[in-house]
């Protein structure tokens, strides 16, 4: 479905409806929610377990249109999106999982929606903002003219947009909005701490402990993998059922 929004969304009911609010899955950049919550078993693992789940596309992902103008895809103006969302499906109270970006766009959403987050799972969340360190000049030429960048890990986010082929455009305005809006971690707006979720091999997720110090101190959960293999490991999928069970 599409809403106000305008992003592409999907709603996956249980057989069996339990009491819990719907969980909202928020996925990875450059990919989607089919490929991070569909294809993972996610979905049926929280359908299974009586939960309706709402799986939206970011701005310049899936089936969602691309932004027109980079200010279209700043922290904020993407988690107004997200409620936007929420709002169509008619969900009021809800539990939310992001993984990478969505759990950066994550961390937005007490303050987006006042009130109604329960409980939070984020997973290969950076304590910092990668995007920071593009040059998104440069980033807009690649995709452009495909002109290589100088900088090592502009030319790393430079490849992995243009793998996307004509979603590249999209994405390199995705960067610049959210290099604009950096991730600045203020304490945690929910009823409950975040529980975090890090790959014993993911150097995305190194300084965490700076982050979990805000919400109480809680000590993250690590599972096996690096921040590519977490996503689709059964350790990941079993603690989101298991936290959001609680």
């Amino acid at each position: 479905m599409h809403d106000r929004s305008g992003l592409a969304s999907r709603v996956f009911s249980p057989d069996r409806p339990g009491d819990s609010p719907p969980v909202l899955l928020l996925h990875s950049f450059a990919s989607d929610g089919a490929a991070d919550w569909v294809e993972t078993g996610v979905v049926a693992a929280l359908t299974g377990a009586g939960r309706t789940v709402v799986v939206p596309d970011l701005r310049g992902h899936g089936e969602s249109p691309a932004p027109t103008a980079a200010h279209e895809s700043g922290a904020r103006a993407v988690a107004e999106d997200i409620v936007a969302v929420l709002d169509g499906a008619g969900v009021t109270t809800f539990d939310v999982v992001g993984y990478s970006l969505g759990a950066r766009l994550g961390w937005e959403l007490p303050e987006a929606a006042p009130g109604r987050v329960r409980r939070a799972v984020f997973g290969g969340l950076s304590p910092v903002e990668p995007f920071a360190a593009v040059d998104a000049a440069a980033l807009h030429r690649a995709v452009r003219d495909g002109a290589e960048p100088e900088d090592p890990f502009t030319a790393m986010i430079a490849g992995m947009v243009r793998s996307r082929g004509e979603r590249a455009a999209g994405l390199a305005l995705c960067v610049e909005g959210l290099q604009g809006t950096p991730f600045e971690a203020a304490p945690w707006g929910g009823p409950t701490p975040p529980v975090f979720v890090v790959g014993e091999d993911d150097v995305m997720t190194r300084g965490i402990e700076r982050i979990v110090s805000l919400v109480g101190g809680a000590e993250p959960i690590t599972v096996p993998g690096d921040h590519f293999q977490v996503l689709g490991g059964a350790a990941f999928r079993d603690t989101i059922v298991r936290v959001l069970g609680q």
